[in-house]
């Protein structure tokens, strides 16, 4: 067995993504409560002692599920980000309001099953790391261009958009039907944003 364990090892330098991917797509489907170490193993078709050869418990994976799942919000920013119109602040925050309602509501039971009160430190755990992560990366790029054209009218950039994510996640979640118009004048308050569309 540790022989068949070490050719594993050695001949899938990529197991440990494979062992993730798996993870997440069984906590998507079944949730994960109903997701258990040997439901993974399974589905990768790999050993349980492969498993704890990358991950000491299922805790360890899934906290590399929410790593995934933050990036891939990073992602999304990023990607907004570079499809920005220079000088039209207005559509910007529309886009934005939009893509943090995906964000926040999309990938199934998973995200549901953060939300849930037993899972209360992991979902502050993964909000935190999403909001260092998207304020920082905010704070270099999108804050930069805007205050080439325009007065930025906030002191301590990164822990105004830390804030300003954390607190807009958590008022989507608890008003789901918080229409848009509403959102967007949250933000556009909290950022002192010129919203003219001439640079």
């Amino acid at each position: 067995m540790a022989m068949i364990d070490q050719i594993e090892i050695t001949d899938s330098p990529d197991r440990r993504a494979e062992i993730v991917s798996a993870a997440r797509t069984l906590y998507e489907e079944r949730g994960m409560a109903h997701t258990t170490v040997k439901s993974i193993t399974a589905a990768v078709g790999v050993t349980r002692s492969l498993f704890y050869h990358y991950f000491p418990d299922k805790d360890a994976v899934t906290e590399a599920v929410l790593d995934d799942y933050v990036e891939e919000f990073r992602e999304m920013v990023e990607l907004w980000n570079d499809n920005r119109e220079p000088g039209n602040v207005r559509k910007a925050l529309h886009d934005c309001i939009r893509m943090l309602k995906r964000g926040v509501f999309d990938n199934g039971s998973f995200r549901t099953d953060l939300a849930h009160n037993e899972n209360a430190s992991l979902y502050l755990r993964f909000l935190s790391r999403s909001a260092d992560v998207l304020a920082r990366y905010l704070t270099n790029t999108t804050a930069v261009a805007y205050a080439q054209s325009h007065h930025l009218e906030i002191e301590h950039v990164y822990e105004m958009f830390y804030m300003l994510i954390m607190g807009m996640v958590a008022f989507i979640r608890s008003h789901p039907d918080a229409s848009d118009e509403v959102l967007e004048s949250l933000v556009a308050q909290t950022l002192h944003l010129d919203l003219g569309d001439n640079e």
